[in-house]
């Protein structure tokens, strides 16, 4: 199968390594396709960074439907536009942060999120509540970096990471860990050797549940919330953004 993996971000050496993430989780004979917006911020720590990244995300979305991808990963923790996306392609388009939440869910009673600036809890909070699994949240837990300090300095990332998941784990009462952040793939394992609990990857879950899906021949519902948005005129976009509701 193929995958088409998304950044909504612009940095590039961060799409690298989410993409590297991917490889590595994908299993043989499925083909990784790693990709950044044209446009966009070069990091999302807002809600005005996620909402100024969700178009160039969906333009990405609407020109892999060219190379007929089987499905599609949003590789922010934010989620951003997730539900837009599945409105406009039939195959199944993952969020890392709701992958990964779920598969948290079947690993423990309890899970914590490490994410970065003290800012995005309350974004992160939305999110978990919106998924309905406010209930199996120990808590939210901050670096203090952004997300491109740890692109920048890994190692320091690192640290700042084991030092949140400790305190998740001894205070807060979790029992699995998420990483919080697409840039921190890559450091699951460092993590679990320093907390012994499991730590969840959103990228490397995403994968896993794209591969799942095209395996049981599962598509996006087309019933009713996610069907095709109605066709209309988008007034300054690109031809790309006019969605047929006819089309297969």
């Amino acid at each position: 199968m193929k995958i088409k993996v998304i950044n909504p971000n612009t940095t590039w050496g961060m799409t690298q390594a989410i993409e590297l993430s991917a490889e590595k989780a994908a299993r043989k004979g499925t083909e990784i396709s790693a990709v950044s917006p044209e446009k966009g911020p070069v990091s999302i720590e807002s809600y005005y960074d996620e909402q100024l990244a969700i178009v160039g995300m969906l333009e990405e979305v609407l020109k892999g439907e060219k190379k007929k991808f089987d499905a599609y990963i949003i590789a922010c923790f934010g989620d951003p536009g997730l539900y837009a996306a599945r409105e406009i392609v039939n195959v199944p388009v993952i969020g890392i942060a709701e992958a990964a939440m779920f598969t948290a869910c079947m690993l423990a009673p309890k899970f914590s999120v490490l994410t970065v600036l003290a800012r995005s809890q309350q974004v992160t909070e939305e999110l978990i509540r919106k998924y309905g699994l406010w209930e199996r949240c120990a808590s939210l837990r901050t670096t203090g970096l952004t997300v491109l300090d740890f692109e920048e300095d890994p190692k320091v990332g690192e640290a700042a990471l084991k030092e949140a998941a400790r305190y998740a784990v001894t205070e807060d009462g979790a029992e699995a860990l998420l990483l919080g952040c697409a840039g921190m793939a890559g450091l699951e394992k460092a993590i679990e050797e320093e907390v012994f609990v499991p730590v969840v990857d959103g990228v490397a879950a995403g994968v896993k549940m794209a591969e799942s899906l095209h395996d049981m021949g599962l598509k996006t519902s087309k019933k009713k919330t996610f069907a095709k948005p109605e066709k209309k005129e988008i007034v300054g976009f690109p031809e790309l953004f006019q969605i047929d509701r006819n089309e297969d």
